[in-house]
């Protein structure tokens, strides 16, 4: 046990570096279109339902991820949690490059749906900065092999990770007829 808070200790300033760093890039990045800069670059328009895919593929390799722990199946959840880390770095990636060859779209929708979505939205954006240390932690409990910890963390961490993937989803099904 001891050996593995050490070893935990080594990834902590990474931790903490890349929960601060990446929202901070993210809405850094988000506020900078290449075309306004005079970039001569297309518009990616094509990468909302591409991303939104990927979040939905997220949710859906987070599922079977919890279904083969409960099953005792641990290479196959060790295998499906590093998929959805990727999926999730690939979907960021995706995302900020969207936003920095589009213009951003408005919601259109009225009535309780305007608020319907502006609450999903809001919630997405908050839980998507919160869960970046969460995941971060829960995966270097699990390299290091501090199972206990993991466990504990991971019941935090696995739905909110699931809110966020989903409400992507239904961020972009709200939106998507205003592109």
């Amino acid at each position: 046990m001891r050996n593995s808070n050490q070893n935990e200790k080594k990834y902590n300033k990474w931790i903490v570096v890349l929960s601060i760093t990446i929202p901070l890039i993210v809405a850094a990045l988000f506020g900078v279109n290449l075309r306004d800069l005079g970039f001569n670059v297309k518009p990616l328009t094509m990468l909302p339902p591409i991303y939104a895919t990927i979040n939905g593929l997220t949710a859906v390799i987070l599922l079977f991820a919890f279904i083969a722990i409960k099953n005792k199946n641990i290479v196959l959840h060790e295998n499906l949690m590093t998929t959805a880390i990727g999926c999730s770095a690939v979907f960021l990636i995706l995302y900020v490059a969207y936003h920095m060859t589009s213009d951003s779209t408005r919601f259109g929708g009225e009535g309780v749906v305007k608020y319907i979505y502006y609450f999903i939205l809001i919630t997405h954006i908050i839980l998507s900065i919160i869960i970046i240390p969460f995941v971060l932690i829960t995966f270097v409990r699990a390299i290091t092999e501090n199972f206990e910890k993991h466990k504990k963390i991971a019941r935090i961490t696995f739905p909110l990770w699931l809110y966020v993937a989903v409400s992507g989803v239904l961020v972009y099904i709200l939106i998507s007829p205003y592109y």
